[in-house]
């Protein structure tokens, strides 16, 4: 059963992803479906590659880091290349979202400030205008 090949309504139903979604990635040369007529058949191999694609994803590297990490996966040297390649690259996106999160975080705390001085410019001018009635 686990070696049986996926249809595309198969492959969106476990991995909540769309046939649109599933073509893309095809036609990026991501997944590399058995085609039988029009029919796709995915085999064990897409679906490991599209649960590191979806992962990639999730984890901001785009489909051109993600197919360079694939396409070193047949390197022959039990994954080492793709392994060390990988970790580099997940190593500067981490350093990334850190960065981005440090200046989300400044960004929130600025806001922060200026709603407090609105809330204080808003009540100063409803008693204004409430002393002006």
């Amino acid at each position: 059963m686990i070696d049986q090949t996926m249809t595309i309504r198969e492959m969106c139903d476990a991995y909540d992803v769309t046939p649109r979604t599933l073509r893309f990635y095809e036609a990026k040369e991501l997944l590399l479906p058995i085609r039988e007529g029009q029919k796709r058949l995915f085999t064990k191999r897409d679906r490991a590659r599209l649960k590191l694609i979806l992962r990639g994803k999730r984890f901001g590297f785009s489909l051109e880091e993600i197919r360079q990490l694939l396409d070193l996966y047949d390197m022959g040297d039990q994954q080492a290349t793709q392994l060390k390649a990988t970790y580099e690259v997940a190593k500067q996106r981490l350093k990334d979202m850190e960065e981005q999160r440090d200046e989300l975080n400044e960004a929130i705390d600025d806001l922060k400030e200026q709603l407090k001085w609105g809330e204080k410019m808003v009540a100063t001018a409803e008693q204004t205008q409430k002393a002006a009635e």
